[in-house]
This record gives structure tokens, sequence and C-alpha cells, in this order.
């Protein structure tokens, strides 16, 4: 019913009849049942509007992704590279803030002396040490954050001491050369030069390196400190800083966590998460593109690139929502067979 006919409706009511009360309150009734019924009419007529449905819609519908085409058998292209041949972004709505405990993230990923075909036990001397800090730009007082930047970089060459000419197989993997080794600081010397720019962005006190604001390395799987780091102590005859072993997380396994949650259900897929092939490792580049990021930047197994693509990683979780905090630990007195006396390799292991 129109306004002009309930108008006209209430104007043929003669006053002399609302002046009983039972007719007063059929009249109220009748009138309230007609607003009603004109409110549900408009409500109707609205949700039809194509315009009105669409604008209202258009914001909470995610994009469907395009995922890449699988290789011919005639291309030969690895998995990353077939992966990676059209960048994935997912524009979708991201959740609230995550209450995040820590304040500052140190990406590091090292590159270490190598031989072809020793494996994990080799007594791996650190030949690159490469760091990105990491802030937030939008913590509030309640310590919820989804905003990560990089605010500064620290990069230096180390040079071995135990066997100092690097391998073939080492510089072809690394990019690393000879005389770029040769010119580097030692690890010590290095450690030093690392807790200056600590100190400079007042996350440990310069003398007893007392901690002053909560900060997590983060590496690609547990690897840089818990091995390298550690092996690299020993043989340089030096203890291991405190600052090195409070806090690590396994940005691999993180990722890996965060991927198996989001594609658990059909639902879930819609978070932007991309399918991996099954029993694969998680490397840096797989892991991008699990996330919807953009490809490898750089070169490969290069430090400073790889730490990079490393905080990349870390900004995305953070801006999904992703709690960051430790999930691996450090051992400082763990022991190889190859180590004898303090910083001595034995050398009937690798002669």
């Amino acid at each position: 019913m129109s306004e002009s006919r309930l108008r006209a409706t209430l104007q043929s009511f003669d006053a002399s009849y609302l002046s009983h009360p039972y007719i007063f309150l059929l009249t109220l009734l009748l009138v309230f049942s007609m607003f009603v019924s004109m409110s549900k009419r408009r409500a109707q007529r609205s949700s039809c509007d194509p315009d009105t449905t669409t604008a209202r819609h258009s914001s909470i519908v995610p994009a469907t992704p395009v995922l890449p085409s699988a290789p011919s058998p005639s291309t030969h292209k690895s998995l990353s590279q077939a992966t990676h041949d059209k960048p994935l972004e997912a524009d979708l709505p991201m959740p609230r803030r995550n209450k995040q405990p820590y304040d500052v993230f140190l990406v590091l990923d090292v590159e270490a002396t190598c031989i072809a075909g020793a494996g994990f036990d080799y007594p791996n001397e650190i030949i690159e040490w490469p760091v990105c800090l990491l802030r937030w730009k939008d913590k509030n007082v309640k310590g919820k954050a989804r905003q990560l930047q990089v605010v500064d970089e620290f990069r230096s060459f180390v040079r071995p001491t135990w066997r100092p000419q690097l391998s073939q197989f080492c510089t072809s993997l690394t990019g690393i050369t000879q005389e770029q080794v040769d010119k580097a600081p030692t690890f010590p010397e290095v450690l030093d030069h690392f807790r200056a720019f600590l100190a400079k962005h007042q996350l440990i006190d310069p003398q007893s390196g007392r901690r002053l604001t909560r900060f997590c390395f983060c590496s690609d799987g547990p690897y840089d400190i818990r091995d390298f780091v550690v092996k690299q102590c020993f043989i340089s005859k030096i203890d291991i800083p405190v600052w090195l072993t409070w806090d690590v997380m396994d940005v691999r396994l993180a990722v890996g966590e965060w991927h198996t949650l989001a594609t658990a259900g059909t639902e879930r897929r819609t978070a932007g998460a991309f399918p991996l092939p099954r029993r694969v490792s998680l490397s840096i580049p797989r892991q991008l593109h699990a996330l919807g990021l953009a490809p490898f930047e750089g070169r490969q197994h290069s430090g400073i690139d790889d730490t990079r693509n490393i905080a990349r990683l870390v900004v995305e979780l953070a801006r999904r929502g992703w709690k960051l905090e430790p999930n691996t630990t450090v051992n400082p007195n763990r022991r190889w067979p190859w180590m004898g006396k303090r910083g001595r390799v034995l050398e009937e292991y690798y002669p």
C-alpha cells in the first residue's frame, strides 16, 4: 500500500468513531500492520536492485585465483619455474590484527663452506652473515599488529680458518668468491660488528649484552643457528652469545603450519592458500608460492637474497594474522663426531 492510500484511509475515518476505545485500538492495529507491510515491500524492492546488490557484495566476494597450468613434457621446466610463470596475489580481505609477543624480528640466512656430497654433519664454516631487521608499523597498546617492515640490514662475508680454501662446489652454489672471503673478517670479529648493530637499534645493552627489546631470530629451517652457529663457535673457540640462543622461529615450519590450516577444508581454501605438491620440501620459492607471493627475487643461495625473501615470508605471515613466535630450540652444547678438543676438527673424519 502506498503512502497516499494510507493517508486517504486515515482521513476517511470519522473522528466520532475514534472516541470509542475498542474502535480506537483496532484503528491503531490497522495502521501498524499497513506500516509493516510497506516496510517489507521497500526492503524487497531494494534487494532486487542489481546495482545495490553488486555494490553491497563486491567487497566480500573473493576473486578466484588463477593457478598456473602444468608445463608440457617438452618444456622441461622445474616445479618452481612452472609455478611462477604468473604472480599469484590474493585480493582477499585480511583477518584482524593478532596479538604479537615480539617487537623485532631478525631474519638470518647464513652461507657456509661445503663440499659435494657432504651432509649436514660436515664441519661447515660460516662465510656470509646477512640479517634483515623487521619492526612493526602498526602495533597498538594492546600488542596487536599486522604490518611489518624492513628497517635495516646487516651483511658481512666471513673468512674461514679451518679450511680457508673454498671448494669449487661452494663457490658455484653460493656465488661467494675466494677473494671475498680472503678480505673478510673472522667470525668473532663479525659477531663484534653485529653486536654493535644490535646495540645501535637498542636491542641489547652494548656492555652486558642484556636484551632491551623482545626480538626473535627467523631462519629458513632450524639449521642456521642450531647447527651452523654452534659448529662455527666451536671452531672459533668462542662461546655462543646468549642473545643468539634465546628465541628462534623456523619460518619454513610456520609457513607449513599455516598452509595446512588454510587448506584443511574447502571453505578455508578461500584464504589465499595456493596448493602445493605432496611430499616435497618447502623451499623458499615454494613457500612464496604457497602464500601467493611473486617469485623469488635475486639469486638463490646468496645469503642476502635468501634473507630478503625470507623476510617477505615473515611480513606476509604477519599480514595474514599469523602469530609470530619461536618454534625451535638451540643447544649450544651440541656435539658432532668430528669434534675433538675445543676448536679442533678431527682430520680422520674429513682428511
